[in-house]
């Protein structure tokens, strides 16, 4: 470890402005609002930089004292794309490195932090890989692709000891917070349902393709790593790796872990008691996808159930909006979602509740982005937005979901042994197997 990284870890820089939002009692929000000595440069690598590995890049470029030493993704064309977008963001590009294979990256000594953008069956193996090598991690959500895999993930940051935020942003949001506040504030009533949605119009999975070259500059064996080989085929390639079940958990753990993730914020709540799931390809029955474009998941708690609904091709969820979550208490209802919160007045009541629209005034990307750089420095891991405990529990009540989906059951979870009581679902779906070569090992 270098004289630099020693530094950082055993100095335990406090941050000026600790509180983001001061009126919030013992709120974890916590950013950046001073210049830092020379000597507190973090240096970071990026993994993965299409898409949202792209979006989290910037934000930590924009950060001061933060350094970009290197990019990797195993599409060339990609690689070039971004070394070029550098000169705008301010990155002398000579300085930073390129690499198509992680675990070069990882080698660097002088990196204290990866972002990891990848699909989401690679964001374990890199993950503890990173943790290994020393590296603190900010990795794009779900935390993992699996329930097996989310917990030896949980593992490896204890062994390590290292900093991990996922990219659950929301989790920075003041107006989202200021939402859950509310909800806990007992204003609601006793609240018995609790409804959370994702319907995306613009989210189309691509026509059936045939089986073509793998396009000049792509390592197409590291990009499908542990899972099961498939001829190459753009149906699964970039944006569209999320309708299919050996790289992603399709809408469900896409949008299902930002929102789903505030619901169990608001409620208090841990791993439900059963889960159900209905479903299919009704939207796009002849496209590629092998997730459902339409789904409809119950879960149940010991004092009320949480349904998650989504849709491909429509936008026209419950309250007229897209995305969002719905807290049915017996005085009124407060939704909300990534443009603001309300209370709507419950009419068959007297101990009525309403509140206007409160919107959105902040940048969670970049708020979520600080944070982790904030802890990163300071080592106060009870500060982070969203610590590997947080998002691994959502990760597995969204797995739950696709579980109960993939296999046509209602099934039951046992907390104490942290699966199914279904054996057979246990050993079909807990853990992926991994194939190539590749081992999970923490």
């Amino acid at each position: 470890m270098s004289d630099r990284r020693k530094f950082i870890k055993t100095t335990g820089l406090a941050l000026a402005g600790s509180t983001l939002w001061s009126g919030v009692q013992g709120s974890p929000f916590v950013t950046i609002n001073r210049k830092n000595p020379p000597s507190d440069t973090l240096r970071f690598g990026a993994i993965g930089i299409n898409g949202m590995g792209w979006s989290n890049t910037r934000a930590a470029i924009k950060m001061p004292n933060a350094q970009l030493v290197a990019l990797c993704d195993i599409d060339q064309s990609v690689l070039d794309k971004r070394m070029g977008d550098l000169k705008g963001l301010g990155v002398d590009a000579a300085k930073v490195k390129t690499y198509k294979d992680y675990r070069k990256l990882l080698e660097e000594k002088e990196i204290d932090f990866v972002i990891i953008g990848t699909p989401d069956h690679w964001h374990p193996l890199i993950t503890i890989a990173a943790c290994q090598a020393g590296k603190d991690v900010y990795c794009e959500k779900p935390i993992a692709n699996s329930i097996g895999e989310v917990l030896m993930m949980e593992q490896a940051q204890k062994k390590y000891n290292r900093v991990i935020q996922v990219g659950q942003w929301q989790r920075s949001q003041k107006h989202f917070r200021d939402a859950i506040d509310y909800v806990h504030s007992g204003k609601l009533g006793q609240i018995r349902m609790v409804k959370t949605w994702a319907f995306q119009g613009w989210m189309k999975p691509a026509p059936k393709g045939v089986v073509l070259p793998v396009p000049p500059g792509v390592d197409y064996d590291m990009w499908q790593g542990p899972a099961k080989h498939r001829p190459f085929k753009t149906e699964h390639f970039h944006f569209n790796f999320r309708w299919f079940w050996e790289y992603a958990g399709g809408l469900m753990c896409d949008w299902g872990v930002h929102i789903i993730d505030y619901a169990l914020f608001g409620m208090n709540a841990t791993m439900p008691k059963t889960v159900a799931a209905l479903g299919g390809k009704f939207a796009y029955p002849d496209l590629s996808h092998e997730t459902p474009d339409t789904q409809s998941t119950i879960y149940e708690f010991d004092n009320f159930i949480l349904s998650w609904e989504h849709a491909l091709a429509i936008d026209n969820g419950p309250y007229h909006r897209d995305h969002g979550i719905g807290f049915i208490g017996n005085n009124g209802t407060l939704v909300v979602d990534r443009n603001g919160w309300e209370v709507i007045e419950e009419a068959a009541v007297k101990t009525k509740v309403m509140e206007p629209m409160h919107l959105k005034e902040d940048n969670g990307v970049q708020l979520h982005m600080e944070n982790f750089a904030g802890v990163v420095r300071n080592r106060k891991m009870n500060e982070l937005n969203c610590p590997i405990e947080t998002a691994a529990l959502v990760a597995k009540v969204c797995q739950m979901g696709n579980i109960a989906y993939r296999s046509g059951k209602k099934l039951t979870w046992d907390k104490a042994k942290q699966q199914f009581t279904d054996n057979s679902v246990n050993k079909q779906y807990l853990m992926p197997k991994y194939e190539n070569g590749w081992k999970l090992e923490v």
